[in-house]
């Protein structure tokens, strides 16, 4: 079926006035100032985009598929997410990874959700390894997994500057990111190494080390959490001025934030006053994974679950509080995730792109449409496809 969206405001990310977009065959086929389909031989499907924004799909980097945490016990172990989690919240391009537990929850067993992601309508891709180096792949060799599993497009969360971390020298990190750009460079892929930081007090060390003593470009790095504290987050900034790339992570306890910590909406604010390019700068939600807090003692006191809900909620929030301008608060979660992990295409409403799109209410911005590779999923704020056991 051939689809047609009216007169909706487009934001492509960038500003492209009233427009109409014609879908087919699950891509964007183009986009006009006013067109007329007769469907005289074919039956078309009309979309009244009066009053509406139409959005590329909303990209989530780091999400923990098949659950995380784990941190207080084996009751503590988050579970799986369903498909309507994702699509609900906006996101059609979803990347798993695993985190602190790489001994019960294993590389094969993301795949297996991210292949069912995919049958189930969205597109969806995961790093190989966890927190730990040596990392556990599939294969052996981070450059084989690149090489030969589809679905595996870089390497993470590499956890440094934390307690929960394998406390990697830095040479077996830099060798990592080295074997990552060559996987990378040999399968056309990004070979993006997701790196988590922590509260330790290294923070960015490795990362500006090797910045200045290696010949790996600053592009195969990725640090997320960079909002956990005001301290990393100014370093983060002065690592974005070395031509680095930060990602904010929107998951938090608005309501308990711990001294200096940042939503991703005032981090954004922050970075914007400073000057820095847009670009270089990302949003993740870090759904399904724990939230836990530790006290001085590394003990754990406290523990939430993080929502993929969030990564939308934190742009809305940059827009309406903090007045963000929209095609740069949506670049977040859309064109400069695509650019980094070299998914090319999506992340922007252009011919011959994927048909990942979000529609949202012009005064709210609530989430009113979502269509998945042409497909629609959301219709008026409701899941109308919902994952097989939903």
């Amino acid at each position: 079926m051939i689809s047609v969206i009216k007169d909706i405001k487009v934001y492509a990310p960038e500003y492209l006035g009233i427009r109409d977009i014609v879908i087919a065959g699950g891509k964007i086929e183009g986009i006009y100032e006013n067109i007329d389909i007769s469907d005289t031989f074919i039956k078309i499907n009309v979309i009244n985009g009066k009053n509406k924004i139409i959005f590329p799909g909303f990209i989530d980097s780091h999400v923990h598929l098949i659950g995380g945490g784990g941190e207080g016990g084996y009751r503590t172990r988050t579970p799986e997410l369903q498909l309507s989690n994702l699509t609900s919240s906006g996101i059609t391009t979803v990347v798993g990874c695993i985190g602190t537990d790489s001994e019960c929850r294993s590389i094969k067993s993301l795949i297996a959700k991210v292949k069912s992601l995919k049958e189930e309508g969205i597109s969806a891709y995961c790093y190989t390894g966890s927190y730990a180096i040596p990392v556990k792949t599939l294969t052996d060799v981070i450059e084989r997994d690149l090489m030969l599993i589809e679905e595996i497009i870089g390497v993470g969360e590499i956890a440094l500057s934390d307690n929960r971390s394998s406390e990697p020298s830095y040479e077996e990190f830099v060798k990592l990111v080295a074997q990552s750009r060559v996987g990378g460079i040999l399968s056309g892929k990004s070979g993006v190494v997701n790196v988590h930081i922590g509260q330790g007090k290294r923070k960015l060390d490795y990362l500006f080390k090797l910045i200045k003593e290696s010949d790996i470009p600053v592009s195969q790095l990725l640090p997320t959490h960079i909002n956990r504290n005001i301290n990393l987050f100014i370093e983060g900034l002065n690592y974005v001025k070395e031509g680095g790339f930060i990602d904010l992570t929107t998951s938090s306890d608005v309501n308990f934030l711990e001294d200096g910590e940042l939503t991703a909406s005032q981090g954004l604010k922050k970075y914007i006053e400073s000057g820095l390019p847009i670009k270089n700068i990302t949003f993740s939600s870090d759904g399904n994974g724990s939230m836990p807090k530790f006290n001085e003692n590394k003990e754990m006191i406290g523990l939430g679950i993080c929502s993929v809900e969030s990564l939308y909620t934190q742009v809305k929030e940059s827009i309406k509080k903090y007045n963000t301008p929209i095609e740069t608060a949506i670049k977040v979660i859309t064109s400069n995730v695509a650019d980094i992990l070299k998914l090319y295409n999506k992340g922007r409403i252009l011919a011959g792109k994927d048909a990942d799109l979000v529609i949202v209410d012009e005064d709210s911005l609530d989430i009113d449409i979502v269509i998945s590779n042409g497909i629609k999923m959301v219709e008026d704020g409701e899941c109308i496809i919902r994952g097989t056991f939903e």
